[in-house]
């Protein structure tokens, strides 16, 4: 009997097949583990350690946080070892009117008004008390200043003497007064910046030809001429360890969900980098899935697009030295809407918009489904078709995929290429190289003139995409649309498919779901989804934004 079971048992070398089976991926998953926890590790002693070396480090900064005297030498050297090895930064000693008070304004050279200071500050304080007692000192010249003195609408009394160097380095002018601890602030910047203009990244054929600027007060000053709004709140806070840089926070304090607003603020605050360059570090460190390839914070240059967003409760960020503002939580479709969808005709625009999803739909599969017919389902071709293309490909010594690769980074190095020349020959040197290219590369066999149109139909499918970032996303992910379609045919694009939706639909953009409101499904959002309805259907704002108010026209 046993000899009969052991008859019936695997060979060895089977158990051993199994084992190894299940050890060697076993293996690599706690190496995996082993590694990420030495990494995480290492990130809590670099942690560590940076709490210890900013704890050193804030012994000193504590001591230049220190308050203003009052004593005006000891408050004067203070403000020249902080500022005075800068050759833009100008002190200037005076004595105010004919009394013995000596005082002392500090500017930095090209960023501040000059005739301002000279009428408006230094006129004023040297003639100001020409006929007053000179015995007035302390609180009651301050008072002085305030109330009669310095006829600036900008003004305010700082303690710290670190906060007035910060002032001094944004343009601000510090008086320093002999006798009054606190020293003035007065608003004398007077930076340069340029006219506003359309927005180069979101042309639109019907819309406001008014785009941000660099300026953070103009972008903000856009926001409040778009219409009287008491509810508009813009909360400004300052990011940056050595670069310090103003931020805001705008949103419509009776629309929002005021978590919302408190885990924008929360993630700001956790940004600690040297100096924050462009808004688009913001957009990296705030999202909530960085490995992600799909953009989970919009970037827009247009205000009226803010409006837009603000009005159905979302938040956006302005920070200054960049025309590009944030707009979170974001879902897949805003990034295929344009705010030229409000400005037309509900049929119209709904048209436009579903064929942006086929133009989408094109310039992630167009390639890979090539790929796929021609090289794994011929039978699916019609057999006109079918002779057609192979007549074509008679000659070519590369398969599709290496067809479709050689066209496709061709395409992508002249498009790069075009961003970076001049704008007078960008454009028409991208077009003439593709054209050149395209011909020459069907002159010398090595593709297809078929894969140059499908390749050609792909990018300008590309361009039809209103947000850049979102285009890029889509041209990356269809590189992997085109090896899955090369190892597996049409099975390999549905399994990416599955695979890419399983990844849409766990993302999720400061709590909403990135595929709303497809999921979770909400029949009421889908009036503003793939097509709009008319603006009689839309008294609703979004729901999956949870809003406190969520009629738009309050009926």
């Amino acid at each position: 009997m046993w000899e009969k079971v052991i008859s019936y048992m695997p060979h060895w070398q089977v158990f051993l097949q199994g084992f190894l089976a299940f050890f060697i991926p076993y293996l690599i998953y706690k190496l995996f583990h082993v590694f990420l926890f030495v990494n995480k590790s290492n990130g809590k002693i670099d942690m560590k350690e940076n709490s210890e070396q900013s704890e050193t480090i804030q012994i000193p900064v504590q001591k230049k946080l220190e308050q203003f005297t009052g004593d005006y030498s000891e408050d004067f050297l203070q403000m020249k070892k902080e500022l005075g090895h800068n050759w833009d930064i100008h002190f200037r000693e005076f004595q105010i009117g004919n009394t013995d008070n000596r005082a002392a304004i500090v500017f930095l050279k090209g960023l501040c008004d000059k005739e301002l200071i000279d009428k408006h500050i230094l006129k004023s304080l040297m003639n100001g008390l020409s006929e007053r007692s000179t015995l007035i000192r302390g609180y009651e010249l301050q008072q002085l200043i305030v109330n009669e003195i310095l006829p600036v609408s900008d003004l305010l009394e700082e303690t710290k003497v670190m906060k007035a160097v910060g002032k001094v380095l944004t343009g601000s002018t510090v008086l320093i007064v002999d006798g009054i601890q606190n020293v003035f602030i007065i608003g004398t910047a007077h930076g340069k910046t340029r006219n506003l203009e359309e927005p180069v990244s979101e042309a639109l054929v019907r819309g406001p030809r008014v785009g941000f600027t660099e300026k953070l007060s103009v972008n903000t000053s856009l926001l409040r001429q778009h219409g009287e709004n008491r509810n508009l709140s813009i909360i400004e806070m300052e990011v940056g360890e050595r670069t310090k840089k103003e931020l805001v926070i705008a949103y419509i304090d009776e629309i929002v969900e005021p978590n919302l607003v408190k885990e924008v603020r929360k993630r700001i605050e956790t940004i600690h980098l040297d100096d924050v360059a462009e808004s688009g570090y913001i957009e990296q460190l705030i999202e909530d899935n960085y490995l992600s390839p799909f953009t989970q914070v919009q970037s827009t240059e247009r205000p009226d697009r803010v409006v837009a967003a603000l009005l159905e409760g979302r938040v956006a960020i302005l920070l200054d030295g960049t025309p590009f503002a944030l707009i979170v939580p974001v879902t897949f479709n805003m990034l295929l809407q344009s705010p030229e969808d409000y400005y037309e005709r509900w049929l119209s625009s709904s048209l436009i918009r579903l064929l942006r999803y086929f133009a989408a739909g094109i310039s992630l599969f167009g390639p890979s489904l090539y790929i796929a017919f021609v090289s794994f389902h011929q039978g699916l071709i019609p057999t006109k078709l079918a002779l057609s293309m192979m007549a074509t490909r008679q000659g070519v010594p590369f398969p599709a995929l290496i067809e479709a690769l050689i066209m496709e980074v061709a395409i992508e190095i002249l498009r790069e290429a075009g961003l970076r020349l001049p704008k007078p020959i960008g454009p028409t040197m991208g077009i003439v190289g593709g054209l050149v290219i395209g011909e020459a590369a069907v002159q010398a066999g090595i593709v297809s003139p078929i894969m140059v149109i499908v390749v050609a139909l792909t990018a300008i499918s590309s361009f039809a995409i209103p947000q850049y970032n979102a285009g890029i996303t889509l041209r990356m992910l269809r590189f992997v649309a085109m090896f899955s379609a090369a190892l597996f045919g049409l099975y390999g694009i549905i399994l990416f498919f599955l695979f890419l939706c399983s990844h849409l639909v766990k993302l999720k953009s400061f709590g909403v779901s990135y595929l709303s409101p497809t999921v979770p499904y909400r029949a009421g959002d889908w009036k503003d989804f793939m097509v709009r309805m008319p603006f009689r259907m839309m008294k609703h704002r979004p729901r999956l934004l949870k809003p406190k108010d969520s009629v738009r026209k309050g009926e």
